[in-house]
C-alpha cells in the first residue's frame, strides 16, 4: 500500500469548477451524462480515461490572490438562515512536542476576544441576535483540519455581514490575551476530563497500535493535561502565526442570500488578510504500512460491554471522476448486503454477537493520509471468539461465494431508492449539509455532486454493476495486509479474552473451514393476504389557524392531516392513545414496559423483521410502536408514493403483531449483555442514584435487573401488547408532510377507519411517582478517573398555560446563559452546563428545571456554591436586558427554524392532543414580546426557590493507579 499524498496545489480541480458566477469551465452536464450512458456498455474504461465529475453549477467557487478559496451556494433551507464556515486546513499532527494539544485550545481561544471583539463580546453579539452557542456557534479540531461554524439570519444585513467580520478575525485577528489563554487551559483541561472514563483508556491502550509508527499515535487532538498547564504563552502564538494563513483556508457560506452580493462581501474582507512571507511548509504524515496482523487486547474495570474487530488500513478513497463514483457504488452495495447478512444473524435465538457492522471509511475516513475498513461486534463479556469467528466466517463466506442476485437487486433498489428521495428533495437541501460537501472538498479534493447529477449517475451506473464486481470488493476487505484485530474486554474475575495465538488461530482456521453459501430466503405474498372492509369518515372540520384538516372515522378514531411544503418526499405520522403500561401491575412492569420492543422486533403478520425489510426493499415506509407511562403511541414516516404500503403496515401493528420466539431469543440475550456489567460504569450509579431519589425509590423508575429481564415471557409481552392496541378507535393520528387530504382520504377509510373498535373509554392511571419534598442531596462515590458530575433538579407544581411553557423555557435560557459565563468563563471549571426545564401536565401538573455540569472533584463544591449563587442574584435582581434580549431571541429564532420540520409539527400537535389543548399556541408568537426583565424576576422568584431540589453528586472512588 502506498499513500498518496495530498497534492500541494489543487489548481486542477478548480479549472474544471464554477469558479465565477459567469463562466462555466470544464465538461458540460450533457457530455458527462453522455459518458456515463456511454461507460455503461464500455466497462473496460481505464480509471485514468474516465471523465472527471463536474462541479454542482449551483456553487461558486473561487481563490483569492492571497491563496484563500472561498464556496457560495445560495440555498433557502432553513429560510433566513446562513451557514458560514471558515476551513484551516491545520489540526494537531501538526503540532510539535511543546504545542500539543494547541490546535484545539486556539480553537477556543477564537471565542475568547479578537480585535474587534473583546473576551465575551463576541459570544454576546451572536447570542443576542438568537444564535445559541453550540447549536449555532460551533468549532472543531482534528488530526488533520480546524473548522469554526455560524448560523446567522440573514433577514438582518448586518448580523450577516458581522458574521463575515467575525470568520475572517478568526482568520488572523485572534488577540491571544495572556490572562485569557491561561484561563482558557482550565476550560480545555476540563473538557479532557469529560472525556475520560472507561473507552478513553480503552483508546488509550489502542491508538498506539492502530497509528503504530505514525505520528498520529501521539498527536490526539485534546493533548494532554501537563502540556495545557505549562505550556509557554509563545507557543501558542507560534501556532497561530504559523499555520493560520490564507494559502491554508477556506470561506464557506451557503443560504439564504444573495450569492452574487456575498462572494463580493468575501473577496473584499478576505483579500485583507496579508499573504505570509516565508510560509512553512504544510507537510502530510503517512500511516506506515505493515505487512503482519498487529494485535491490540485492552480491558478496563469500569467497561461494560465487550468488543471485537478488524481493522483494515486503506488508501483515502476518492471522489473525483466517474470511475470513482462507480467504486463508491459498488463498495455501498457490498457493504450493504454483509450488514444485512449480519443482522440477520444478530435475529438468531442465541446470536453469536449483540450487534455487528460493517463500516467502511469513505472519502478521507480514518485520517487525511488514510482511511478504514471495519468489521466491528459487540459481544457478551465471555463472548469474544465466538463473535470473531462468526464476524470472519460471514466475510468470508461473503469473499467466497459471493451475493446472491436477489440481495444484489434488493441492494439497488434501496440504493437508487435514497438518489430518487434525495432527487426529490433537491429543492429541500439543508445548507448545513451542503456546507459539509464544500469543505471536504477543499479538504480532500472529493466533488460535490448535485442531486441531479449523482440521481442520473446512479440510473447510469447501478445497471452497469455485475455480482463479480461487488464479490471481487467483498474479496478486497479481507486483504490481510495492513490489519489490525482489536478486542476489549471487561477486566473482572473469572473473564478471560483470547489471546493473540487464540486470534490468529481462529482466523487460520476459518480460512481453511468449508463455509456454506448463503442462502436467500423471502416470503413471496403480499403484506396484507385479505385487505379490510373499509370504513368511513364520518365528519370533518378545518382548524384554519393551524392548516390543519380533522376527520372523525366510523371506529371513533381521529385523525389531524397537516399539509406542508417542507419537504417534498417526506410524510410523518404520530399517533397516541390514553393507558399505557401505569395500566398494568407492579409484577408485569417489566413485561409491559417492554411489550412493544419485543413485539416490534418480531415483524407483522407473516413477515419476520428480515423478512419485512426484503420485502420493503426500494420503498421509503416504517411504523413503529411504543407503550409509555401514560400512553401507548405509534410513530412512523412515508415517502408519498409509498402511502399505501405505510397505512398497511399502521393497520398490521393493529391487527397482526408477530411472536418470534428467536428474535424475542436475541432481544432478551442483547438486554441481558447490556445490563451484565452496567454496574462498572460510574456513570451508571450516578443515574440510578438520581432517578432512585427523583422517583422516591420507585420500582417503576428503576433500570430493570437481569432476573426481571429474565423472568419477561413473549406470550405475556405479546398479550399487553395486544391489550393496548386493541382498539384502535381509542387513538388519535397525525399526519403531516407532502400530501392532500383527498389523496389520502380512501387511505385512511380503507386502512384506519376499519382498525378495530372497543366499547367504553379508557384512560390511564396515576401511579404516585413522585419527586420528594425538601432539599436532598447525595454523593455517589464510583469509579478510578479524577472526574466529577454533579446534578441539580428542582421540581414543583406548575400552572400547565402556553405562557407559561414559554416563561420557564426563557428562564431556564437565561440561567444557562448566566451559568457559562459563570462557571466556565470566569471560574474555569467545567467544560460545559446544561439548564433544561420541563413541563407536564399528567399525572400531576409539575415543572422539573436540572443544571448538570461535570468538573474536577476537587471544585464541585465550590461550583455548587455558584450555582446557588447565580440563582440567588437572579431571584433578588432578575436577569440583565442584555441576557432576557439573548434568551426571547433565541427562542424566536428556534420556532422560526422548528416551525419548517414536518417532525417538529407531529410532536407538538400529539402533545397538543395528549394535554388536552388548542394547537393555536404553536404559531403565536405575541407571547415572547410579553417577557420582559419584570416578569422574568418574577418568574425566578417562582421556579428558582429551589424549595424542593434534588442535588446528587458523582465523585470517585479511589485515584487513579
Amino acid at each position: 500500500m502506498s499513500h498518496r499524498r495530498p497534492p500541494r496545489s489543487r489548481s486542477g480541480l478548480l479549472v474544471r469548477a464554477r469558479t465565477r458566477p459567469d463562466r462555466t469551465t470544464g465538461l458540460a452536464w450533457p457530455l458527462i451524462l453522455a459518458a456515463l450512458l456511454t461507460l455503461a456498455t464500455t466497462l473496460g474504461l481505464a480509471a485514468q480515461q474516465a471523465p472527471p465529475l463536474p462541479m454542482d453549477e449551483a456553487v461558486t467557487v473561487g481563490q483569492l490572490d492571497n491563496g484563500l478559496r472561498y464556496y457560495v451556494r445560495q440555498n433557502s433551507r432553513p429560510e433566513a438562515r446562513a451557514e458560514l464556515r471558515l476551513v484551516v486546513n491545520v489540526g494537531s499532527v501538526l503540532e510539535d512536542d511543546a504545542q500539543r494539544g494547541l490546535a484545539h485550545l486556539l480553537e477556543h481561544m477564537a471565542f475568547n476576544g479578537t480585535e474587534s471583539f473583546e473576551k465575551q463580546e463576541l459570544v454576546d453579539y451572536l447570542e443576542s441576535i438568537g444564535m445559541a452557542f453550540g447549536p449555532s456557534i460551533n468549532a472543531f479540531t482534528s488530526f488533520d483540519e480546524t473548522v469554526y461554524m455560524l448560523r446567522v439570519p440573514t433577514d438582518d444585513a448586518e448580523a450577516l455581514a458581522t458574521g463575515f467580520q467575525i470568520l475572517e478575525e478568526w482568520a488572523h485577528r485572534v488577540t491571544l490575551d495572556p490572562a485569557e489563554v491561561d484561563a482558557e487551559r482550565g476550560v480545555v483541561i476540563e473538557e479532557w476530563r469529560l472525556g475520560r472514563g472507561a473507552q478513553a483508556r480503552i483508546s488509550d491502550q489502542q491508538l498506539p497500535v492502530l497509528f503504530a509508527d505514525s505520528r498520529y499515535a501521539d498527536r490526539l487532538p485534546i493533548g494532554n493535561p501537563d502540556n495545557l498547564r505549562n505550556f509557554e504563552q509563545a507557543e501558542i502564538e507560534r501556532f497561530y502565526a504559523d499555520w493560520y494563513r490564507p494559502d491554508l483556508m477556506a470561506v464557506v457560506a451557503v443560504g439564504d442570500f444573495d450569492p452574487a452580493e456575498v462572494e463580493s462581501m468575501i473577496r473584499d474582507r478576505f483579500s485583507r488578510i496579508p499573504v505570509r512571507p516565508e510560509p512553512v511548509e504544510r507537510p502530510y504524515y503517512d500511516v506506515p504500512d505493515h505487512a503482519d496482523t498487529y494485535f491490540s487486547i485492552a480491558t478496563d474495570p469500569e467497561l461494560s460491554q465487550g468488543q471485537i474487530g478488524i481493522v483494515s488500513i486503506q488508501d483515502p478513497t476518492p471522489l473525483r471522476d466517474v470511475m470513482d463514483l462507480r467504486e463508491n457504488l459498488i463498495g455501498r452495495l457490498a457493504n450493504g448486503m454483509l450488514n444485512t447478512r449480519l443482522q440477520e444473524l444478530a435475529q438468531q435465538a442465541s446470536p453469536p454477537f449483540l450487534v455487528a457492522l460493517a463500516a467502511p471509511g469513505a472519502f478521507g475516513g480514518l485520517v487525511r493520509t488514510a482511511s478504514a475498513y471495519q468489521l466491528v461486534a459487540l459481544v457478551s463479556e465471555s463472548g469474544h471468539m465466538r463473535g470473531f469467528e462468526a464476524l470472519l466466517t460471514e466475510a468470508e463466506r461473503a469473499a467466497r461465494h459471493g451475493f446472491t442476485a436477489g440481495e444484489l437487486d434488493r441492494q439497488k433498489a434501496d440504493l437508487l431508492r435514497a438518489f430518487e428521495r434525495a432527487y426529490a428533495e433537491r429543492e429541500n437541501l439543508e445548507s448545513a449539509s451542503l456546507a459539509e460537501q464544500y469543505i471536504d472538498h477543499f479538504l480532500r479534493e472529493n466533488v460535490p455532486l448535485s442531486t441531479e447529477m449523482m440521481y442520473q449517475a446512479a440510473q447510469a451506473l447501478l445497471p452497469t454493476i455485475t455480482l463479480d464486481d461487488v464479490n471481487a470488493e467483498a474479496e478486497r476487505n479481507l486483504d490481510p495486509s495492513n490489519r489490525i484485530v482489536t478486542m476489549s474486554g471487561i477486566d473482572k474475575e473469572g473473564v478471560t479474552l483470547p489471546t493473540e495465538d487464540e486470534l490468529a488461530a481462529a482466523m487460520a482456521a476459518v480460512e481453511n473451514t468449508d463455509i456454506d453459501a448463503y442462502v436467500d430466503t423471502t416470503v413471496d405474498e403480499p403484506l396484507v393476504m385479505q385487505p379490510p372492509t373499509p370504513g368511513s369518515i364520518v365528519s370533518e372540520r378545518t382548524l384554519d389557524e393551524v392548516g390543519i384538516t380533522e376527520w372523525t372515522l366510523s371506529n371513533g378514531a381521529v385523525i389531524w392531516l397537516k399539509p406542508t411544503d417542507f419537504k417534498d418526499d417526506e410524510v410523518v405520522l404520530a399517533a397516541t392513545s390514553p393507558g399505557g403500561w401505569s395500566l398494568s401491575s407492579e409484577d408485569e412492569h417489566q413485561t409491559a414496559s417492554n411489550a412493544a420492543v419485543f413485539v416490534a422486533q418480531g415483524g407483522v403478520g407473516a413477515f419476520s423483521q428480515t423478512d419485512l425489510q426484503k420485502a420493503l426493499a426500494g420503498k421509503t415506509a416504517a411504523v413503529s410502536p411504543a407503550i409509555g407511562e401514560l400512553r401507548e403511541t405509534l410513530s412512523g414516516a412515508a415517502s408519498p408514493q409509498d402511502l399505501e404500503t405505510f397505512f398497511q403496515l399502521l393497520w398490521l401493528r393493529f391487527t397482526a403483531p408477530r411472536a418470534d420466539e428467536n428474535a424475542f431469543a436475541a432481544l432478551k440475550s442483547q438486554l441481558e449483555s447490556f445490563l451484565a456489567n452496567r454496574d462498572a460504569n460510574p456513570a451508571a450509579a450516578f443515574g440510578d442514584t438520581l432517578t432512585a431519589v427523583l422517583s422516591q425509590g420507585s420500582p417503576r423508575a428503576a433500570t430493570p435487573t437481569l432476573e426481571e429481564v429474565e423472568a419477561i415471557r413473549l406470550d405475556d409481552a405479546m398479550a399487553f401488547y395486544r391489550e393496548r392496541f386493541a382498539d384502535g378507535g381509542d387513538f388519535h393520528f397525525v399526519l403531516v408532510g407532502a400530501f392532500e387530504p383527498e389523496q389520502v382520504r380512501p387511505l385512511v377509510e380503507q386502512w384506519v377507519a376499519s382498525l378495530p373498535a372497543v366499547e367504553g373509554e379508557e384512560s390511564w392511571r396515576d401511579l404516585d411517582i413522585d419527586p420528594p419534598t425538601g432539599v436532598i442531596e447525595k454523593t455517589v462515590r464510583k469509579g478510578v478517573e479524577p472526574q466529577a458530575q454533579t446534578a441539580m433538579v428542582a421540581t414543583g407544581p406548575f400552572d400547565y398555560t402556553a405562557e407559561n411553557r414559554i416563561r420557564i423555557r426563557a428562564l431556564a435560557e437565561v440561567l444557562q446563559i448566566r451559568l457559562r459565563e459563570t462557571l466556565r468563563e470566569e471560574l474555569g471549571g467545567t467544560y460545559g452546563v446544561g439548564v433544561n426545564a420541563s413541563y407536564e401536565q399528567f399525572p400531576e401538573s409539575r415543572y422539573t428545571l436540572s443544571i448538570q455540569f461535570g468538573s474536577d472533584p476537587a471544585r464541585v463544591d465550590e461550583l455548587k456554591a455558584a450555582v446557588y449563587r447565580e440563582i440567588e442574584t437572579l431571584i433578588a435582581e432578575g436577569p440583565s436586558d442584555l441576557d432576557v434580549e439573548k434568551a426571547l431571541e433565541g427562542e424566536r429564532r428556534g420556532l422560526e427554524t422548528n416551525r419548517e420540520s414536518n417532525g417538529w409539527w407531529a410532536g407538538q400537535l400529539r402533545a397538543a392532543i395528549e394535554n388536552g389543548i388548542d394547537p393555536g399556541y404553536l404559531i403565536d408568537d405575541s407571547r415572547l414580546g410579553e417577557i420582559n426583565r419584570a416578569n422574568m424576576l418574577e418568574d425566578a422568584g417562582r421556579w428558582l426557590g429551589l424549595e424542593n431540589l434534588v442535588v446528587v453528586s458523582l465523585v470517585p472512588e479511589r485515584p487513579v493507579g
